[in-house]
């Protein structure tokens, strides 16, 4: 038997040698690898929620640079939704806020004239409201007088938009 294995243990362990890739005694000491990001990480950032607060610069379908900003999105134009024609006495509703009620809209469009039906669209799964609504007045000139003046008002903190609500074959009775 060697003494030197008797009562000694290998320092390198399990049959591998000092050379291979081992740090030695007398190699220098090289920095830390970067940690690797882990499968979940990489989804996160790859997707876009990595951490960094900041959006890209991405490109347009026109090809132009696009910086997504807070303030960019803040001073842009307020985008007009199609005006229809009020040719019913039916009303879209628009921009409504999401603690908005039918009881709210009848008191609202009462002020204007008589109101038949008030109904907040909602998600059938939760009941949250979508943020429209669609109002029956009892007549087209009172229908008219509620677009002029209900248009554009503030309501529970929105802005309203009012309008004549589309006509279809199947909603109308």
């Amino acid at each position: 038997m060697n003494s030197h294995q008797q009562g000694r243990r290998q320092r390198h362990g399990h049959g591998r040698s000092r050379r291979r890739g081992g740090r030695g005694r007398f190699q220098e000491q090289r920095a830390p690898a970067p940690k690797q990001k882990t499968f979940w990480q990489r989804i996160a950032a790859f997707f876009g929620t990595g951490g960094d607060t900041r959006k890209p610069a991405t490109q347009s379908r026109n090809g132009q640079q696009q910086q997504h900003q807070r303030s960019q999105e803040q001073s842009r134009p307020s985008r007009k939704p199609e005006s229809v024609e009020v040719t019913s006495p039916r009303l879209y509703v628009g921009n409504l806020s999401f603690d908005a009620t039918e009881s709210d809209l009848f008191e609202l469009f009462n002020g204007v004239g008589h109101v038949q039906n008030a109904e907040v669209v909602s998600y059938r799964h939760n009941q949250r409201s979508k943020g429209f609504a669609f109002v029956q007045m009892q007549t087209i000139e009172e229908a008219k007088r509620a677009v002029d003046e209900l248009h554009d008002k503030e309501f529970l903190g929105r802005k309203l938009v009012v309008s004549g609500a589309k006509s279809s074959e199947y909603s109308q009775s």
